[in-house]
């Protein structure tokens, strides 16, 4: 008895099939890979924009005084020299200058993260109607020019008999209300649970933002950080007003001071700028990697 076996239709389509599955399974890549290339064309153009006119000021720097307005203009310089440099750090106490600013960044700094810290968490946490308004009134100090209170702070800061001292540019730095808002948002995503969770197992409250909620703002700590350094490194109208002892100048101050009454020596005042400018760029490469790598969810559970 013979039987005979005929191919299950099954059987018969697998191979089609397997092709047609491989051809859907690489078509999202590609649509993926096409509409990536005109945002990342795009970004490269803005970056190239943006990063030409600090590129021709660094070459700028370069240049000898005589190269700097000689016509055509021309971006890398024919006879490059660092005199611009080693003329503005001997025309100047730049060393002075720097220990001095370093040490207000750095206290400003610390204070400011410490603050913003502190009110962002009070102001997300605590359900309390004065704090609300509160927060409205750090808001509203964003809708007004700096140049505005330049003035009642400058007679607070005397009248507190802190004029001419590093006390008086540091303390009305302190408090910022991009700060408290950073930390005040950030703080607002952490789930409530956790904090009752903690107050269950016995924690109090200074426990509970020291131990829990300090670590967990770690990347906004940073961000905030490298900003009020930025801040604070490049503030020059609140010192030029606060300071009038030249063993206190900052950076800014002290590059102000290298313009003459009568004439610019443009070299002079170039590489002035590129110097100050490198310590910025050193605190952005080393901490850039922390903010950028940093996992601000680290912690938490849906």
């Amino acid at each position: 008895m013979t039987t005979t076996h005929t191919p299950r239709p099954v059987d018969a389509d697998h191979g089609p099939s397997v092709s047609k599955n491989k051809k859907r399974a690489h078509t999202p890549g590609s649509g993926g890979l096409r509409r990536a290339v005109p945002a990342t064309t795009l970004l490269w153009i803005l970056a190239c924009l943006y990063g030409l006119p600090v590129l021709w000021f660094i070459l700028s720097s370069l240049k000898p005084a005589s190269e700097l307005f000689s016509y055509p203009l021309t971006l890398v310089p024919h006879d490059p020299t660092l005199s611009g440099f080693k003329a503005a750090w001997d025309s100047a106490n730049f060393s002075q200058y720097f220990i001095n600013t370093a040490l207000v960044c750095v206290i400003t700094t610390i204070l400011t993260v410490g603050v913003s810290c502190c009110t962002g968490y009070a102001l997300a946490k605590y359900d309390n109607r004065w704090l609300k308004a509160f927060f409205l009134c750090i808001l509203a100090t964003t809708m007004l020019p700096g140049e505005v209170m330049l003035a009642p702070e400058f007679l607070v800061v005397r009248n507190l008999g802190l004029y001419n001292s590093f006390a008086g540019i540091i303390l009305p730095a302190v408090l910022t209300a991009t700060g408290c808002f950073m930390f005040r948002q950030f703080f607002l995503t952490v789930p409530d649970e956790l904090v009752e969770a903690a107050r269950i197992d016995g924690a109090r409250e200074l426990s509970i933002f020291l131990r829990i909620m300090v670590p967990l703002s770690r990347p906004i700590m940073l961000t905030l950080a490298i900003l009020s350094f930025q801040w604070r490194w490049n503030d020059y109208i609140w010192p030029l007003l606060m300071l009038n002892d030249p063993d206190k100048f900052t950076v800014q101050i002290g590059i102000q001071s290298i313009v003459g009454a009568q004439n610019i020596n443009w070299s002079v005042l170039l590489g002035a700028s590129v110097i100050s400018m490198i310590p910025l760029i050193a605190i952005f490469l080393v901490f850039q990697r922390y903010v950028m790598g940093a996992d601000i969810n680290a912690g938490l559970k849906d």
